[in-house]
Protein backbone atom coordinates (compact mmCIF):
# COMPACT_ATOMS: atom_id res chain seq x y z
CA UNK A 1 0.00 0.00 0.00
CA UNK A 2 1.12 3.29 -0.85
CA UNK A 3 0.62 5.97 1.56
CA UNK A 4 0.57 10.01 0.85
CA UNK A 5 1.47 12.01 3.33
CA UNK A 6 -0.09 15.15 3.96
CA UNK A 7 2.38 16.64 6.56
CA UNK A 8 2.53 20.18 6.49
CA UNK A 9 6.35 20.16 7.94
CA UNK A 10 7.54 20.49 4.67
CA UNK A 11 6.40 24.12 4.25
CA UNK A 12 8.77 26.00 6.09
CA UNK A 13 11.69 23.55 3.94
CA UNK A 14 10.12 25.31 1.12
CA UNK A 15 10.43 28.30 2.34
CA UNK A 16 13.93 28.13 3.73
CA UNK A 17 14.76 26.82 -0.02
CA UNK A 18 13.10 30.10 -1.35
CA UNK A 19 15.00 31.97 0.66
CA UNK A 20 18.46 30.27 -0.17
CA UNK A 21 17.88 31.02 -3.39
CA UNK A 22 17.28 34.22 -3.06
CA UNK A 23 20.63 34.30 -1.04
CA UNK A 24 22.63 33.01 -3.47
CA UNK A 25 21.44 35.11 -6.08
CA UNK A 26 22.28 38.01 -4.09
CA UNK A 27 25.99 36.78 -3.88
CA UNK A 28 25.80 36.38 -8.08
CA UNK A 29 24.93 39.93 -8.17
CA UNK A 30 27.42 40.78 -5.41
CA UNK A 31 30.38 38.87 -8.04
CA UNK A 32 29.05 40.74 -10.94
CA UNK A 33 30.56 43.88 -11.02
CA UNK A 34 28.73 44.94 -14.12
CA UNK A 35 25.28 44.10 -12.45
CA UNK A 36 26.63 45.71 -8.99
CA UNK A 37 27.01 48.47 -10.86
CA UNK A 38 23.96 48.33 -12.49
CA UNK A 39 22.17 47.92 -9.05
CA UNK A 40 23.62 50.74 -7.75
CA UNK A 41 23.00 53.09 -10.53
CA UNK A 42 19.03 52.38 -10.37
CA UNK A 43 19.19 52.29 -6.40
CA UNK A 44 20.52 55.60 -6.82
CA UNK A 45 18.10 57.05 -9.29
CA UNK A 46 15.27 55.72 -6.69
CA UNK A 47 16.65 57.43 -3.58
CA UNK A 48 16.91 60.74 -5.73
CA UNK A 49 13.45 60.31 -6.96
CA UNK A 50 11.87 59.29 -3.81
CA UNK A 51 14.30 61.63 -1.54
CA UNK A 52 14.16 64.47 -3.46
CA UNK A 53 12.66 67.14 -1.23
CA UNK A 54 14.96 66.26 1.31
CA UNK A 55 18.18 65.14 -0.96
CA UNK A 56 17.78 68.41 -3.11
CA UNK A 57 19.87 71.42 -1.06
CA UNK A 58 17.79 74.44 -2.96
CA UNK A 59 13.99 74.94 -4.44
CA UNK A 60 14.17 73.35 -8.26
CA UNK A 61 12.24 76.07 -9.17
CA UNK A 62 13.94 79.23 -7.42
CA UNK A 63 14.97 81.72 -9.67
CA UNK A 64 18.60 83.55 -8.73
CA UNK A 65 19.30 85.87 -11.50
CA UNK A 66 22.52 86.55 -9.81
CA UNK A 67 23.11 82.89 -10.02
CA UNK A 68 23.16 83.13 -13.91
CA UNK A 69 24.83 80.47 -15.80
CA UNK A 70 27.17 80.20 -12.38
CA UNK A 71 30.13 77.90 -12.99
CA UNK A 72 29.72 74.86 -10.57
CA UNK A 73 31.08 75.64 -7.35
CA UNK A 74 34.53 73.32 -7.45
CA UNK A 75 35.51 75.10 -10.77
CA UNK A 76 35.41 78.29 -9.44
CA UNK A 77 33.93 79.83 -6.34
CA UNK A 78 31.59 82.78 -6.19
CA UNK A 79 30.41 83.93 -2.64
CA UNK A 80 26.95 84.74 -3.60
CA UNK A 81 26.35 81.16 -5.11
CA UNK A 82 27.66 77.51 -3.59
CA UNK A 83 26.09 75.69 -6.42
CA UNK A 84 27.77 71.88 -6.82
CA UNK A 85 26.65 71.56 -10.69
CA UNK A 86 26.72 75.30 -11.29
CA UNK A 87 23.27 77.15 -12.29
CA UNK A 88 20.79 77.48 -15.46
CA UNK A 89 19.99 80.06 -17.55
CA UNK A 90 17.77 81.88 -14.74
CA UNK A 91 20.59 80.88 -11.72
CA UNK A 92 18.12 77.65 -10.75
CA UNK A 93 20.49 74.94 -9.12
CA UNK A 94 21.50 72.15 -11.36
CA UNK A 95 22.26 69.72 -8.78
CA UNK A 96 18.77 70.00 -7.29
CA UNK A 97 16.87 69.96 -10.94
CA UNK A 98 18.58 66.89 -12.16
CA UNK A 99 17.63 65.20 -8.53
CA UNK A 100 13.99 66.32 -9.23
CA UNK A 101 14.15 65.34 -12.63
CA UNK A 102 14.95 61.52 -11.67
CA UNK A 103 11.31 61.63 -10.50
CA UNK A 104 9.90 62.29 -13.79
CA UNK A 105 12.13 59.84 -15.40
CA UNK A 106 11.11 56.88 -13.05
CA UNK A 107 7.91 57.14 -13.72
CA UNK A 108 7.32 57.52 -17.31
CA UNK A 109 9.80 54.42 -17.18
CA UNK A 110 7.95 52.46 -14.51
CA UNK A 111 3.88 53.41 -15.36
CA UNK A 112 4.22 53.08 -18.98
CA UNK A 113 6.34 49.38 -18.51
CA UNK A 114 3.51 48.84 -16.32
CA UNK A 115 0.70 49.43 -18.62
CA UNK A 116 2.39 47.86 -21.43
CA UNK A 117 3.26 44.59 -19.28
CA UNK A 118 -0.14 44.51 -18.60
CA UNK A 119 -1.53 44.51 -22.15
CA UNK A 120 1.41 42.91 -23.98
CA UNK A 121 1.09 40.31 -21.70
CA UNK A 122 -2.84 39.65 -21.63
CA UNK A 123 -2.35 39.27 -25.42
CA UNK A 124 0.40 37.31 -25.37
CA UNK A 125 -1.10 34.65 -23.63
CA UNK A 126 -4.28 34.70 -25.33
CA UNK A 127 -2.44 34.27 -28.45
CA UNK A 128 -0.33 31.99 -27.46
CA UNK A 129 -2.56 29.72 -25.47
CA UNK A 130 -5.58 29.64 -27.75
CA UNK A 131 -4.05 29.84 -30.99
CA UNK A 132 -6.18 29.81 -34.73
CA UNK A 133 -7.74 33.32 -35.30
CA UNK A 134 -7.24 34.78 -32.30
CA UNK A 135 -3.79 34.32 -32.50
CA UNK A 136 -3.57 35.86 -36.18
CA UNK A 137 -5.65 38.73 -35.20
CA UNK A 138 -3.38 39.84 -32.04
CA UNK A 139 0.14 39.06 -33.96
CA UNK A 140 -1.36 41.07 -37.35
CA UNK A 141 -2.11 44.28 -34.84
CA UNK A 142 1.41 43.47 -33.44
CA UNK A 143 3.43 43.27 -37.20
CA UNK A 144 1.10 46.93 -37.92
CA UNK A 145 2.46 48.37 -35.02
CA UNK A 146 6.36 47.46 -35.83
CA UNK A 147 5.51 48.55 -39.02
CA UNK A 148 5.11 51.99 -37.41
CA UNK A 149 8.24 53.98 -36.08
CA UNK A 150 7.27 55.09 -32.47
CA UNK A 151 8.80 58.51 -32.66
CA UNK A 152 6.84 59.46 -35.71
CA UNK A 153 3.76 58.01 -34.23
CA UNK A 154 4.75 60.08 -30.71
CA UNK A 155 5.03 63.13 -32.73
CA UNK A 156 2.12 62.97 -34.42
CA UNK A 157 0.08 62.14 -31.19
CA UNK A 158 1.52 64.96 -29.25
CA UNK A 159 1.17 67.19 -31.96
CA UNK A 160 -2.36 66.37 -32.25
CA UNK A 161 -3.20 66.39 -28.15
CA UNK A 162 -0.36 68.50 -26.53
CA UNK A 163 2.44 67.65 -24.21
CA UNK A 164 2.06 66.35 -20.80
CA UNK A 165 3.70 63.36 -18.38
CA UNK A 166 0.21 60.96 -18.71
CA UNK A 167 -0.24 61.17 -22.88
CA UNK A 168 3.82 60.02 -22.41
CA UNK A 169 3.16 57.29 -20.57
CA UNK A 170 0.04 56.08 -22.28
CA UNK A 171 1.65 56.70 -25.86
CA UNK A 172 4.63 54.31 -24.74
CA UNK A 173 2.38 51.33 -22.71
CA UNK A 174 0.03 51.27 -26.24
CA UNK A 175 2.92 51.12 -28.38
CA UNK A 176 5.29 48.74 -26.78
CA UNK A 177 3.06 46.17 -25.41
CA UNK A 178 4.26 44.36 -29.08
CA UNK A 179 7.45 43.58 -27.35
CA UNK A 180 5.54 41.47 -24.50
CA UNK A 181 3.03 39.82 -26.16
CA UNK A 182 5.33 38.65 -29.01
CA UNK A 183 8.02 36.99 -26.01
CA UNK A 184 5.35 35.68 -23.93
CA UNK A 185 3.23 34.48 -27.13
CA UNK A 186 6.89 32.13 -27.86
CA UNK A 187 6.93 30.87 -24.72
CA UNK A 188 3.31 29.88 -24.50
CA UNK A 189 3.45 27.96 -27.55
CA UNK A 190 6.68 26.22 -25.97
CA UNK A 191 5.42 25.76 -22.36
CA UNK A 192 1.47 24.34 -23.41
CA UNK A 193 2.98 21.03 -24.94
CA UNK A 194 4.90 20.32 -21.98
CA UNK A 195 3.44 16.71 -20.06
CA UNK A 196 2.72 18.69 -16.97
CA UNK A 197 0.32 21.06 -19.01
CA UNK A 198 -1.21 18.13 -20.71
CA UNK A 199 -1.44 16.28 -17.16
CA UNK A 200 -3.45 19.12 -16.37
CA UNK A 201 -5.82 19.29 -18.63
CA UNK A 202 -6.57 15.48 -18.16
CA UNK A 203 -7.84 15.97 -14.53
CA UNK A 204 -10.01 18.94 -15.63
CA UNK A 205 -8.31 21.81 -14.91
CA UNK A 206 -9.90 24.90 -16.40
CA UNK A 207 -7.69 26.86 -19.22
CA UNK A 208 -8.02 29.88 -16.76
CA UNK A 209 -5.64 27.59 -14.09
CA UNK A 210 -3.69 26.36 -16.11
CA UNK A 211 -2.45 29.72 -17.40
CA UNK A 212 -3.08 31.29 -13.92
CA UNK A 213 -1.01 28.53 -11.79
CA UNK A 214 1.44 26.43 -14.81
CA UNK A 215 2.12 29.05 -17.36
CA UNK A 216 2.26 32.92 -16.44
CA UNK A 217 4.92 31.76 -12.86
CA UNK A 218 7.40 30.16 -15.97
CA UNK A 219 7.08 33.15 -18.53
CA UNK A 220 7.57 35.91 -15.63
CA UNK A 221 11.14 35.91 -15.64
CA UNK A 222 11.14 37.11 -19.25
CA UNK A 223 8.72 39.71 -18.29
CA UNK A 224 11.10 40.67 -15.63
CA UNK A 225 14.07 40.89 -17.95
CA UNK A 226 11.94 42.57 -20.88
CA UNK A 227 10.33 45.16 -18.48
CA UNK A 228 14.11 46.57 -16.75
CA UNK A 229 15.43 46.69 -20.42
CA UNK A 230 12.47 48.96 -21.40
CA UNK A 231 12.64 51.09 -18.37
CA UNK A 232 16.19 52.14 -19.66
CA UNK A 233 14.56 52.61 -23.48
CA UNK A 234 11.70 54.72 -21.97
CA UNK A 235 13.82 56.95 -19.60
CA UNK A 236 15.22 58.07 -23.45
CA UNK A 237 12.44 57.95 -25.56
CA UNK A 238 10.87 60.71 -22.27
CA UNK A 239 14.14 62.95 -22.93
CA UNK A 240 13.91 62.97 -26.59
CA UNK A 241 9.84 64.04 -26.80
CA UNK A 242 10.39 66.48 -23.83
CA UNK A 243 13.86 67.98 -25.87
CA UNK A 244 11.62 68.10 -29.15
CA UNK A 245 9.33 70.24 -27.06
CA UNK A 246 6.48 67.94 -26.84
CA UNK A 247 6.61 65.91 -23.87
CA UNK A 248 7.03 67.09 -20.30
CA UNK A 249 5.85 70.73 -19.31
CA UNK A 250 8.51 73.14 -19.13
CA UNK A 251 7.62 74.14 -15.52
CA UNK A 252 8.23 70.34 -14.67
CA UNK A 253 12.14 69.44 -14.19
CA UNK A 254 13.05 67.09 -16.46
CA UNK A 255 16.21 65.91 -17.76
CA UNK A 256 15.30 66.34 -21.63
CA UNK A 257 13.61 69.84 -21.04
CA UNK A 258 17.12 70.69 -18.96
CA UNK A 259 18.84 69.30 -22.26
CA UNK A 260 16.41 71.40 -24.42
CA UNK A 261 16.95 74.91 -22.50
CA UNK A 262 20.71 74.03 -22.39
CA UNK A 263 21.19 74.12 -26.17
CA UNK A 264 21.82 77.85 -26.48
CA UNK A 265 24.42 77.92 -24.21
CA UNK A 266 26.44 74.63 -24.60
CA UNK A 267 29.50 76.85 -26.05
CA UNK A 268 28.99 79.17 -23.04
CA UNK A 269 28.38 77.00 -20.33
CA UNK A 270 28.99 73.44 -21.09
CA UNK A 271 27.53 72.34 -17.31
CA UNK A 272 23.91 73.56 -17.99
CA UNK A 273 23.88 70.33 -20.90
CA UNK A 274 26.28 68.20 -19.61
CA UNK A 275 25.30 67.02 -16.12
CA UNK A 276 21.66 66.31 -17.44
CA UNK A 277 23.30 64.42 -20.14
CA UNK A 278 25.11 62.62 -17.61
CA UNK A 279 22.03 61.54 -15.14
CA UNK A 280 20.16 60.30 -18.22
CA UNK A 281 23.15 57.73 -19.55
CA UNK A 282 24.14 56.39 -15.68
CA UNK A 283 20.53 55.86 -15.40
CA UNK A 284 19.83 53.97 -18.85
CA UNK A 285 23.65 52.35 -18.26
CA UNK A 286 22.31 50.90 -14.73
CA UNK A 287 18.85 49.61 -16.12
CA UNK A 288 20.27 47.97 -19.13
CA UNK A 289 23.15 46.33 -16.76
CA UNK A 290 20.62 44.88 -14.24
CA UNK A 291 18.53 43.45 -17.20
CA UNK A 292 22.01 41.80 -18.79
CA UNK A 293 22.02 40.37 -15.42
CA UNK A 294 18.64 39.75 -15.03
CA UNK A 295 18.23 37.83 -18.18
CA UNK A 296 21.43 35.81 -17.71
CA UNK A 297 20.16 34.79 -14.47
CA UNK A 298 17.04 33.56 -15.60
CA UNK A 299 18.96 31.72 -18.39
CA UNK A 300 18.20 27.44 -17.66
CA UNK A 301 21.18 26.95 -20.12
CA UNK A 302 23.67 29.03 -18.08
CA UNK A 303 21.73 28.81 -14.59
CA UNK A 304 20.50 24.74 -14.82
Amino acid sequence: MVEVSLDTSKQPLELSTDKKKRFRMLKRLLKNPGALLGAVLVLLTVVCAVGAPWIAPYDPEKINLMARLAPPSWIKSSSQVHYLLGGDQVGRDLLTRIIYGARISLMVGIFGVIISAVLGVFLGLIAGFFGGWLDDIIMRIADVQLAFPFILFAIIVMSVLGGGIFKIILILGLTYWVGFARVVRGEVMMIKEIEYIQAARAIGSSNFKIIRKHILPNVFSSIMVLATLYIAEFILLEAALTFLGLGVDPSIPSWGGMLADSRSYINTAWWTATFPGIAIMLTVLGFNLLGDWLRDEFDPNLNG
